[in-house]
């Protein structure tokens, strides 16, 4: 039986560690401590744990003043409220100063099951992507999410990370070492490249698995950090593999497919297919059932990988 551990609860405990090692680690909430997990934080450092309620603007303004004040402030809410509550202070009290902030949602895509289409983030990728500055991460697996966060602590600049709600099978061993702005090889395979995020690595695994029976052998990449992108490890894999399935839990647009087709069609153009959500919003339901009717199962990443190595 696979191991599932929490993404959120990784998160906790890495900033409860960062805290120990680094007085000017601050930690900000929107009311949702408990689901995010920086309670763990704030039970340890309560003078160092803003509460700012269910106000994610002041929140963000908050923390681009403890920003500038030399702190380094990690802000956490759901994926839906940051950005989509709050994109205009994003953007002008963080990315434009380029400050130091860290945001780290939770609750990401539609894995989050029955609270329903109004927490379901699957817009934040592409709002947050557009703006300059911001670095990109959505982990794999909680051992990644330890190692992006302090990644995030130790590197300057606006970070974003996406952390989803449910608990996912360990796609890394203890000794996997994240490497800020590479792809990450998961899989060897030379007719075609899965590409992707989050807790569709796992499923990518599980359809590269599946194909092999077939006689279709493939690469599988992991590109944890979304942005900046490898646009080095994307173009090795068109010319060697020839086509390309990319496979996130967020909107077709705007998200890892949209990058990878951008680099794609800059320098070398292949057969591609993005196992995404189409233009539609979910509705309520438990993750695993939604995660199949809209498209993002491993079933649904063959079918995919099928269908671009038909055009090749």
């Amino acid at each position: 039986m696979e191991q599932e551990v929490s993404v959120r609860e990784a998160y906790g405990k890495t900033l409860l560690e960062l805290g120990m090692e680094n007085q000017d680690i601050v930690v900000l909430d929107a009311d949702l401590s408990k689901s995010t997990m920086t309670q763990i934080f704030a039970r340890e450092f309560p003078e160092r744990f803003f509460d700012c309620g269910i106000a994610e603007q002041n929140m963000v303004g908050i923390a681009a003043g403890l920003a500038a004040s030399g702190k380094i402030p990690f802000a956490s809410t759901f994926a839906v409220f940051a950005p989509g509550r709050c994109f205009d202070q994003i953007r002008m009290s963080i990315a434009q100063p380029q400050l130091n902030v860290k945001l780290v949602v939770t609750h990401g895509g539609i894995s989050i099951g029955e609270d329903g289409t109004s927490h379901q983030a699957i817009e934040d990728l592409a709002l947050i992507c557009s703006l300059p500055g911001f670095t990109v991460i959505v982990p794999a697996d909680a051992i990644e999410t330890e190692q992006a966060v302090k990644a995030a602590a130790a590197h300057f600049g606006p970070f974003y990370i996406r952390l989803c709600r449910p608990k996912v099978p360990l796609v890394y061993s203890e000794d996997y070492r994240f490497n800020l702005g590479k792809a990450v090889t998961m899989r060897k395979g030379g007719d075609a490249t899965i590409i992707a995020i989050g807790l569709m690595v796992k499923a990518a695994l599980d359809a590269a698995q599946n194909l092999e029976l077939e006689g279709i052998n493939c690469r599988v990449l992991n590109m944890s950090t979304l942005k900046p992108i490898d646009e080095a490890a994307i173009i090795k894999a068109a010319a060697e593999t020839g086509a390309i399935v990319t496979a996130e839990e967020h909107l077709e647009h705007g998200g890892l497919g949209s990058a990878v087709a951008r680099v794609v069609a800059r320098h070398h153009p292949v057969p591609m297919e993005l196992v995404a959500i189409k233009d539609t919003y979910a509705k309520s339901g438990k993750p695993a059932e939604l995660l199949e009717r809209y498209g993002l199962t491993a079933r649904d990443i063959e079918q995919g990988v099928r269908s671009a190595i038909k055009r090749k």
